[in-house]
């Protein structure tokens, strides 16, 4: 199942296969409304999540779902996987299994359910683990019944209610309830909920109850706002909290981040050794900017990131004296060694808590809670910021890439702990400048010259690429990634250069086989040779969701192409010039001689833009993906 598919007390799955044995079907199919059938894999008939929370160190959590499998798509996504670790544990687990008809099939065995570590292959340890079961059936469609009973040492992470789990997964029924002590303040958030949840109370404690019924299926969209916003979700909040004997409150966000603060106080204290490096890299260099350089690289290439979690570790930091003998820390064990580094050489920093991800750049900023998964540093100025991916031992300082750029982010300060923003890289930063030469047969083969200078987000991938990957799977990906029928790569280059914003220089020789089609006295050429491209969106009636672009970019393309002889031009390309609310494009071919220049450029905005601007998106990548495909006409 996807994280997670529901909920509700375990005396309902009682009562169900208690039914189901005695000859009653539970959860027929065909009862299921047409309606939730349409474009749906998975229906959730019943979906509830139960809450309490007892005290401030103990949180009892209910999950019990039933979902309808439709088809084979919708198989490996109703499968259960419950993580366990410190701070929480399972207290049990239960499950059954229904036909078509609804009736019993088999009922959970505990010995079906895999107990596996939860470590990846960036930790080297951690405490988590996993409960993982899956029925393996394939008589569609069938149903799956789980509860899952929890038990939270703590009131920090309350789970959140979102009954549609993908587009393609409708909801009969679905139910939060959380019950909380009357003297507790619980703060909650929605979105698509119509109305306030029914709240109800007696003498000890006090209940809400949110409720959705006849969710459909929703439709495919083109750079859609995040799921959250698209489906009827519900966030919850703590005030006051315990975290393994830490007490806090994140009723605001200084609160929560004053807690992260003292939650790491104290682990500062550098070994004499390191603080002697620290001295020999610094006391002979004048700026401060130069400072920041050496002893950004010193840890870069003396320390590397690994990721070890255990119980409160995943927000409390290795200190520096472990990470300084060790050679190694997480996300937040390198930066707080980074500040500590810093702070020895005279210079002020603070840790950063981000929502790290490509397609992370937002969080909920009216609404404080745990929401962050990544720490970054932060070196404040009078006059400019100077940013530190710690966990990277290859980007240069003060450039965060799309993992953590243009997004909220929690300054860590012991006085005044606030949201901040990461900075945003504009259009004239994530560029790709390319100049082509090329020659063409009179067979149509094409050999290919090409250098490309890749900068800020648009070099991301190919940075990693480089510094990941062998000369061999560079090739293999450089293969993959060219729209040519047919080719070899006779030649590849890579160059970083060194700027503030990094910029790679990419130069690659290729030899094209029947690039442009000759029949009999006339052949066809299409002036693009390398950036021709793939959107083409289809028409979306009733789009719902804003339209979502991460970053502006812009591309240039000069390409020049030396003609077979004893052709003549027949017929030239029309220049296109397009201009809207995405951005702008323009391209145009003209002949000197048997040379041809192309020129490309396009240049697109980011931002969110309204549903109702969907045509024009749609329009102007059309107009884009036909320009780059047109061709000329030569004839003997």
């Amino acid at each position: 199942m996807r994280k997670h598919l529901s909920i509700a007390a375990g005396i309902l799955l009682t009562i169900a296969i208690q039914s189901a044995l005695a000859g009653d079907p539970a959860y027929p199919a065909k009862n299921i409304p047409a309606a939730l059938k349409e474009n749906a894999h998975l229906v959730k008939r019943l979906d509830e999540t139960i809450i309490k929370v007892n005290d401030l160190t103990d949180t009892r959590i209910t999950y019990h779902y039933v979902t309808t499998v439709l088809d084979e798509a919708g198989a490996e996504d109703v499968q259960l996987y419950e993580y366990y670790d410190k701070l929480r544990d399972i207290r049990s687990i239960s499950g059954a299994l229904y036909d078509a008809e609804g009736n019993l099939v088999k009922r959970l065995k505990q010995s079906d359910i895999r107990d596996i570590s939860a470590v990846d292959d960036a930790s080297l340890m951690t405490d988590a683990r996993m409960k993982r079961h899956q029925f393996f059936h394939n008589v569609y469609p069938y149903t799956v019944e789980y509860t899952v009973e929890l038990r939270y040492n703590n009131t920090a992470f309350l789970p959140y209610w979102q009954p549609q789990d993908d587009i393609d997964c409708t909801v009969e029924q679905s139910k939060l309830m959380v019950t909380v002590p009357a003297d507790y303040a619980l703060r909650y958030h929605s979105y698509l909920y119509a109305g306030e949840p029914v709240s109800t109370a007696d003498k000890n404690t006090k209940t809400y109850t949110w409720e959705v019924k006849q969710l459909p299926a929703l439709k495919t969209e083109a750079y859609p706002v995040e799921f959250y916003r698209r489906t009827p979700s519900v966030f919850l909040g703590s005030t006051d909290f315990e975290l393994e004997k830490y007490k806090g409150n994140m009723s605001t966000w200084k609160d929560f981040g004053t807690f992260i603060y003292k939650l790491n106080e104290g682990r500062d204290a550098l070994p004499d050794n390191v603080k002697t490096k620290v001295h020999q890299l610094t006391d002979a260099v004048g700026s401060r900017a130069e400072k920041i350089n050496a002893l950004y690289k010193f840890m870069q290439q003396n320390y590397r990131y690994i990721s070890i979690q255990l119980g409160i570790g995943g927000w409390q930091s290795f200190d520096a004296a472990f990470v300084g003998a060790k050679g190694y820390g997480d996300c937040k064990a390198l930066s707080n060694y980074m500040m500590a580094l810093l702070k020895e050489a005279g210079i002020k920093s603070n840790c950063v808590l981000v929502k790290a991800g490509p397609a992370a750049h937002t969080i909920r900023e009216d609404f404080p809670s745990f929401q962050f998964n990544h720490v970054i540093l932060c070196v404040p100025d009078t006059k400019d910021t100077t940013w530190l991916e710690c966990t990277s031992n290859t980007m240069p300082a003060g450039y965060l890439g799309a993992f953590t750029d243009n997004r909220p982010v929690l300054l860590i300060d012991e006085k005044d702990s606030k949201l901040i923003r990461t900075p945003f890289y504009s259009m004239d930063c994530n560029e790709q400048r390319r100049n082509i030469t090329a020659t063409v047969d009179s067979a149509g083969n094409i050999d290919i010259s090409a250098t490309t200078i890749h900068s800020g987000l648009q070099q991301d991938e190919l940075h990693s690429m480089i510094h990941v990957l062998s000369e061999e799977k560079q090739l293999e990906q450089l293969r993959k990634g060219l729209d040519l029928s047919s080719y070899d790569i006779t030649g590849y280059h890579y160059k970083e250069l060194g700027t503030a914003i990094p910029a790679i220089e990419e130069k690659i020789q290729i030899k094209g086989h029947n690039y442009a089609t000759v029949t009999g006295k006339r052949m066809f050429l299409v002036p693009d040779i390398l950036s021709r491209s793939g959107r083409k969106l289809d028409a979306e009636d009733t789009r719902k969701s804003e339209i979502k672009f991460d970053f502006p970019y812009r591309d240039i393309d000069t390409v020049n192409i030396t003609l077979p002889d004893g052709y003549q031009l027949e017929s030239l390309p029309a220049p296109v010039t397009v201009s809207g609310k995405f951005g702008t494009y323009s391209s145009s071919v003209t002949l000197k001689g048997n040379t041809l220049n192309y020129v490309r450029r396009i240049e697109h905005k980011s931002g969110v833009f309204p549903a109702a601007d969907f045509p024009e998106l749609m329009k102007f990548y059309a107009t884009i993906y036909r320009s780059d495909r047109n061709r000329l006409v030569l004839v003997k």
